[in-house]
């Protein structure tokens, strides 16, 4: 079996640590999983699960789907329905306008995934009953033969296990692999730090060229070739079943090795199984629910979040956060280096502004215990080291939220204090949102967008949410217009008479 083989592939990678972290996503798309509520039939898959913010079918066909599946049998009808809004979920656009060219991408990615024959054929069922019954196309009238696609698709999943097996016949060990390709990670990383790419962008670029030298193990930078880069997407895709973002992900880390290290295009990578992409709308919490959990937080995690919630700051923008960048006289914060190496302005709410100078107050003593200590230094970008010699030891250029106790920096072997670890801030977040019963998924973001929905629900415009949040397209800022006021309530229920 296909999927028994990954199994034990997947011990190999987990034994040499690369899959370890945050980059392959735990959101699937299984086709082999039901989503809640999919089995009250048409009704349930377009309306109460909502594909793509729109209704795809409106009351006339749902009632028109409804008698379609009254002719057949009962034990299929749930499925006919859920495939239906699978594929209405991959066309992302009105059903009427689905083409033969649509279904044919929809039985091929269903045949490449761990299915059985009739269940292909199911799924074709579905999209044909759709196309003949509800939208009456033309080209529908004598349906298609898509052997084809699905036997393309069958040809794919089978590619992919045919060249990981070879691959893997037998087993190396960890140090086998370093040495194998530890030169070659070394010219990314010089490459990456000569562009002065982020920290957090480099170790990721490198985990993903790690997963694909031990998916694909090349001899040599011939090997290293485009056909086997698609190989790799496609396994991320169909059989990690990772989403979207982490597959573009992936592609957009071996797109930079192959310009600026192996020096040659990646070019064409041919039909590659794309991962589907999903639309999640964010977390929001409402006042009431943010006020209950800063009450279950201590200090100084209590501070940071209510400071993350009240300028829309990045989990890593806060813990990062300088004295120098906080101005209490013109109620500013500065984000210095955000998302992209851009800088920001965002606001400072008053309400924070006596906890926050009593809070620097404190961590200002703590600064001058470990100058008088012979530390008190402070981590800076090398170029601004070498420049401002004395500045990683100056009060400015502390960090607001420090570390509780100094370490010894790897690199220079200094004594320096970091800021807070990040992970430190999300559990504690984490653990307060249970204390205070809040029966939703809090994270430190859901602070950042909590910040920006409030704020469109005061009546400011998006224009000035999107330059708080420092995005650079609108676009981005617009999903929070879709919790806004959220569909429906301004609405009064049936039910409440």
């Amino acid at each position: 079996m296909l999927f028994g083989f990954f199994d034990g592939m997947e011990t190999i990678l987990d034994f040499v640590g690369v899959w370890e972290g945050e980059l392959i996503s735990g959101e699937w798309d299984d086709w082999n999983e039901i989503g809640d509520g999919l089995a009250d039939g048409a009704a349930g898959v377009f309306e109460g699960e909502g594909v793509f913010g729109g209704r795809v079918l409106d009351a006339e066909r749902v009632a028109a789907w409804n008698r379609v599946l009254g002719r057949e049998p009962e034990a299929a009808r749930k499925w006919l329905s859920i495939w239906l809004g699978r594929f209405c979920r991959m066309l992302k656009r009105d059903l009427a306008s689905a083409a033969i060219g649509d279904v044919e991408a929809f039985l091929r990615r269903a045949a490449a995934g761990n299915l059985a024959d009739w269940q292909v054929a199911q799924a074709e069922r579905a999209v044909r009953l759709a196309m003949q019954e509800l939208v009456g196309a033309d080209w529908a009238r004598e349906w298609p033969d898509f052997s084809q696609a699905v036997q393309a698709g069958v040809a794919r999943r089978r590619r992919i296990e045919v060249a990981v097996s070879e691959r893997f016949g037998g087993r190396s060990d960890e140090g086998e692999l370093a040495a194998r390709y530890l030169s070659f990670l070394a010219e990314i990383r010089v490459a990456l730090r000569r562009a002065h790419y982020a920290t957090r962008t480099e170790r990721t670029y490198l985990d993903w060229t790690k997963r694909y030298l031990i998916f694909w193990r090349p001899l040599g930078r011939e090997e290293i070739t485009a056909e086997s880069v698609g190989m790799f997407l496609e396994f991320l895709a169909v059989v990690r079943k990772v989403s979207a973002n982490t597959q573009n992900q992936a592609l957009n880390a071996l797109v930079y090795v192959f310009r600026e290290v192996l020096q040659r295009d990646l070019g064409e990578i041919g039909a590659v199984e794309r991962a589907a992409e999903r639309r999640r709308l964010p977390v929001v919490l409402t006042k009431t629910e943010a006020a209950a959990l800063f009450a279950e937080m201590g200090e100084p995690y209590a501070l940071m979040a209510r400071l993350m919630y009240g300028t829309g700051l990045r989990l890593m923008e806060g813990v990062r956060l300088r004295v120098k960048d906080v101005d209490f006289e013109a109620l500013q914060v500065v984000v210095r280096s955000g998302k992209g190496d851009k800088d920001r302005v965002t606001t400072l709410p008053v309400s924070l502004v006596e906890d926050l100078r009593a809070h620097l107050s404190r961590v200002k003593a703590t600064h001058e215990a470990d100058l008088k200590l012979g530390h008190g230094a402070v981590h800076l970008p090398e170029a601004l080291r070498r420049k401002w010699p004395t500045a990683e030891r100056e009060w400015l250029w502390q960090y607001v939220f420090p570390a509780p106790r100094a370490t010894v920096d790897r690199e220079t072997g200094v004594v320096r204090r970091h800021h807070v670890h990040e992970n430190s801030l999300q559990k504690a977040v984490k653990e307060a949102a249970a204390r205070a019963e809040i029966a939703k998924r809090v994270s430190c973001h859901a602070l950042r967008h909590s910040f920006a929905t409030h704020l469109l629900e005061a009546g400011y415009d998006i224009r000035t949410v999107q330059e708080l949040l420092g995005h650079s397209d609108v676009s981005t800022t617009m999903i929070y217009t879709h919790v806004l006021n959220r569909p429906g309530l301004a609405v009064r229920s049936p039910l409440d008479g």
